[in-house]
């Protein structure tokens, strides 16, 4: 297949050229003449942007289309007849009839003029800077016609000392404390792009310009450096900039870009499209690309910098095999790796059966390659033994939104979060979790959105500059759906439902009995207040404010789904938004935050024991016949093991083969030590992966994969959008993870042969409902879409549910509270919770591998001052994290962002194994795990854990390779 490449030198003019101001929104045309050449734009548009999109290129610095214009560099100036001066082109609205010159005389000279000031305080040698080649400076320069400077030399920002050999006051020496770009106060012209990038894009604030006149400079935070301000690395200003003041390190390094490559990051649910920029086969930088869809032309510190572990020399290249796990590995050919695997499966289903092994397929694998891990299982092992990571995230999702709506998926994308009135948030921590999500929600709170955050812990996005309103619910950690009931009982009682959407979109009668159980005074917010610990009144203005009129979203994450009645509180979250009619208009919606860059698609694949691709039941011959008319094969009509159950029967004696691509489920699985049990009774535990990652120590077979620079295929994002991913490099183990693949099944018997992952993408649209219009030629035409995506929806579906349910009627569920079994007391007072922070991610395989862990090293327990006090403890302390299955050891981080009770720590580091601790308590219809509730007593500590210093010795002896002959 065709890369979609952008050279360099040749960019698309309406893909990546920067058309000065953001487009107009009006439906109203205006016409205009430009040196001469009629016009026609939305009224509203600016000179500058009418101009470029006719072509005419007019020179500017402090300008760019990915932001409202302020004039202040004023090379933009253009005359316009019957307008006084020379107006700024950038800040100048179009009309109709207006006549514009942008290559005047006057205007030639006043231009030259400002750029030879700009460059007089920036005398250097073009050939030392880094930024040579991506400087508009000097770009600028060449196109006002400027070939020299007449001012004297003086002062500058520039040199170090004066010409009297004094110091000199106006220079800045770079700041080089972050690890990915440098800042060269030199170098900057106080455009302020990187100030409003910051401000308007990412949200944080974090840039300011100090001084007046000719002393003004931007500076971090409080004129610090990059790395101790409130800078959170997202690249927004870097990419703003427009003389090479900021820039990364990679461009100093290996030089400048010759070319681009559109692909798509491989860390969370955003799903953000990026311009891999190469020199060679070698990448330079990752540049959010303007057109992504989800993304906006934003990005993280994850995406945007944490792509080095791809070179890491942590990286298994070579397969490896071994009789036993306390055997060293032996590296080996990918022949005798693939035939011995395959043999060890073989020779477990010969003599324990068929439903003796199974796979586990990977959220961070593309589309295509998870669909053949299914199809491995069910087409040439013959078991419906297939599960995947979602099994611990956000399998109470595909339930409760396939209960009440008829879709396991969210129902808006997110361009939706522009037209949202109020933002109810439970169990997410967007900002760190889906960082480039909360950016775009953070500028919809600042134009005045409301907030409403249910949540043990007191997250960032309620510390977002400028906020308006906004409600903290620190409901007690399992009580969601006592919360989430008692905001419907408030809405049911007090009349604040939308009771000609319920008579058009949902069974009423079917409301009625709902609205019975609901409006019970034992559901009332004070029946429920104490045990929640949320005040009566603070649930009951939020439940008002949810009502009111406009439109509501609700954004939820694991904080939701990772417990014992997550199912259930999904469909409470359901029940919210059809009582008030959010579901199916913009700026409303149910929306999970899919952790993991491909859950969404994992699922929709098929991976789960119970569903074949498309969420279409196993036991319904139909969906069974066209699959096993297509493979040539009989599906079992039983749903086969979830993964609990495949560690289960492994303990017990009866599940004996496991094939896992790219889990690391000993690390990221509850109860670790249950887990390790289970690998350790397994025969042959396959792993398929890019390090010798935990689950590794307990394998027989290594089987090296690939990252995401180095395939193709699709990913599909949180907000169902299918995007492609590009290979920009050559796999460096030899194959794509879906060649693993078919090597293992053809050596099985398959007898597959995919040429191309467009071929699997193409089996996958031939098959699946939702994805029957898709294919790689209409990716690269359009982008990305999202499902469903078909003959009644040929370039995606944006919205679900718009003119009705997919199951017909929406269904109102009852959702009682039940206390989880999971409690504090005496022996066990405080209550665990878990989650993530913004520059690792998940169990830390990748962003560990590059400079990411200069803001987070060690995964620490936070916990409360009183809690603290009561126990001697200060921040930077040890402390023992102790439950009623196991115990560890990390650092303590002393904060108020935790209620009192309640201690939260993350889990993105081996050596802490956060879920050691947790137990194997489960979601009543799914068995996600219960992370989020974990009964816990904390005492100081001088030392590991009995388990760590036992898994510490363990995984060292696991990774031992014997030295090549």
């Amino acid at each position: 297949m065709k890369d979609f490449i952008i050279p360099q030198d040749a960019l698309d003019p309406q893909n990546s050229r920067d058309l000065g101001t953001p487009a107009s929104p009006s439906a109203q045309l205006v016409t205009l003449s430009i040196d001469g050449f009629a016009v026609t734009v939305p009224a509203g548009t600016s000179v500058m942007r009418a101009a470029a999109e006719a072509g005419i290129a007019i020179p500017k610095l402090c300008a760019t289309d990915s932001m409202q214009a302020i004039g202040s560099c004023r090379l933009c100036l253009v005359e316009i007849d019957g307008m006084r001066g020379t107006p700024a082109s950038c800040t100048t609205p179009v009309a109709d009839g207006m006549i514009v010159h942008t290559q005047s005389d006057t205007v030639r000279q006043l231009r030259r003029g400002v750029m030879e000031l700009y460059v007089s305080d920036h005398p250097r040698d073009l050939l030392t800077s880094p930024a040579n080649g991506l400087d508009d400076v000097q770009t600028m320069a060449a196109a006002v016609g400027l070939r020299e400077v007449r001012y004297t030399p003086g002062a500058n920002h520039v040199a170090p000392c004066g010409a009297d050999g004094q110091a000199n006051p106006l220079f800045r020496a770079p700041d080089t404390s972050n690890p990915y770009f440098t800042y060269d106060p030199a170098l900057c012209i106080v455009c302020m792009r990187c100030v409003r990038a910051c401000d308007d894009i990412q949200g944080t604030f974090a840039l300011t310009v100090e001084g007046r006149g000719f002393d003004s400079r931007i500076v971090a935070g409080q004129d610090q450096p990059f790395l101790t301000s409130d800078c959170v690395s997202c690249g927004a200003c870097v990419q703003a900039c427009p003389t090479g003041s900021l820039l990364e390190n990679t461009v100093a390094e290996i030089g400048t870009p010759e070319r681009s490559i559109i692909t798509t990051c491989a860390y969370c649910g955003v799903g953000c499209s990026f311009e891999a920029q190469m020199r060679g086969d070698e990448v330079v930088r990752m540049i959010p690309y303007k057109h992504g869809k989800a993304n906006r032309g934003h990005s993280c510190v994850k995406g945007r910098f944490a792509w080095g572990y791809a070179n890491h020399g942590d990286r298994i290249l070579s397969p490896m095999v071994r009789e036993a796990i306390t055997d060293p590995w032996r590296e080996t050919s990918w022949d005798e790796a693939i035939s011995f695997a395959a043999n060890r499966m073989r020779a477990i289903q010969d003599e324990h059966g068929r439903d003796s092994v199974g796979v586990i397929t990977s959220s961070r694998c593309t589309n295509e390659e998870t669909y053949l891990v299914q199809k491995l299982a069910r087409a040439v092992l013959g078991t419906n033994n297939t599960d995947t990571c979602a099994r611990v995230c956000h399998s109470p999702t595909g339930y409760g939104l396939k209960t009440t709506f008829g879709t396991s998926a969210g129902t808006h994308d997110f361009d939706s979060v522009e037209f949202c009135d109020v933002a109810l948030v439970i169990g997410a921590n967007p900002t760190d979790g889906h960082p480039v999500f909360a950016s775009r929600l953070r500028k919809r709170l600042r134009e005045g959105a409301a907030l409403i955050v249910l949540d043990p812990r007191r997250i960032d996005l309620l510390d977002t500059p400028h906020l308006g309103e906004a409600h903290h619910l620190a409901l007690r950690p399992g009580t969601n759906v006592a919360v989430l009931t008692a905001l419907a009982h408030v809405i049911v009682t007090e009349g604040l439902i939308d009771e000609a959407y319920i008579r058009a979109r949902c069974d009423w009668d079917e409301y009625l009995a709902y609205a019975e159980f609901v409006s019970d005074p034992a559901r009332a917010p004070e029946a429920v207040a104490e045990a929640t610990g949320v005040p009566a009144d603070a649930m009951r203005a939020a439940a008002r404010r949810y009502a009111a009129n406009g439109a509501s979203a609700i954004y939820y994450g694991l904080g939701v789904t990772e417990h014992s009645q997550g199912s259930t509180t999904v469909m409470a979250i359901a029940n919210l938004a059809m009582l008030t009619g959010n579901i199916g208009k913009p700026g409303a919606g149910v929306n999970p935050l899919r952790g993991q860059n491909n859950v969404q698609g994992s699922c929709d694949m098929g991976s789960f024991p119970h569903e074949l691709p498309g969420y279409r039941h196993v036991s319904d011959p139909e969906a069974r016949g066209i699959y096993e008319r297509l493979w040539g094969v009989t599906i079992p009509d039983e749903p086969g093991l979830r993964i609990p159950n495949m560690f289960d029967a492994a303990v017990a004696g009866e599940f004996h083969g496991l094939y896992c691509q790219g889990e690391d489920i000993l690390q990221s699985d509850p109860d670790t030590t249950h887990v390790a049990a289970a690998l350790s009774a397994m025969d042959c535990v396959i792993v398929q992966d890019l390090f010798l990652n935990e689950t590794a120590s307990y394998a027989h077979v290594f089987l090296p994969g690939s990252t995401f620079l180095e395939k193709d295929g699709t990913f599909t994002n949180a907000e169902r959008r299918i995007n492609r991913v590009r290979k920009v490099m050559a796999p460096r183990n030899g194959y794509g993870d879906w060649e693993v693949t078919q090597l293992l099944a053809n050596a099985l018997g398959g007898n597959w042969n995919y040429t191309h992952p467009a071929q699997i993408m193409d089996e996958i649209a031939a098959t699946t409902p939702s994805f029957a219009g898709v294919s790689y030629s209409l990716l690269d035409a359009v982008g990305s879409v999202q499902w469903p995506c078909n003959d009644a929806a040929p370039l995606g579906t944006p919205m679900m549910h718009g003119d009705g349910f997919v199951r017909g009627k929406g269904q109102f569920i009852h959702t009682e509270y039940v206390a989880t079994d999971e409690r504090s007391g005496p022996r066990f007072p405080l209550l665990l919770t878990t989650g993530r922070v913004l520059s690792q991610y998940n169990v830390g395989a990748q962003t560990r591998r590059t400079d990411n862990n200069v803001w987070h090293a060690e995964d620490r327990l936070e916990i409360h001052p009183h809690d603290a006090e009561n126990r001697g403890l200060k921040s930077g302390d040890w402390v023992r994290l102790a439950s009623r299955v196991g115990a560890t050891t990390l650092r303590a981080l002393v904060t108020e962002r935790v209620a009192p009770g309640v201690v939260y720590t993350t889990f993105h580091h081996p050596t802490t194994q956060a879920n050691v601790v947790t137990t194997d308590n489960s979601d009543w219809a799914t068995n996600c795990p219960e992370y989020k509730v974990t009964a816990v007593q904390v005492t100081p500590s001088n030392g590991p854990s009995d388990w760590q210093e036992a898994y510490a010795e363990h995984a060292e002896a696991a990774r031992r390779i014997l030295a090549a002959e």
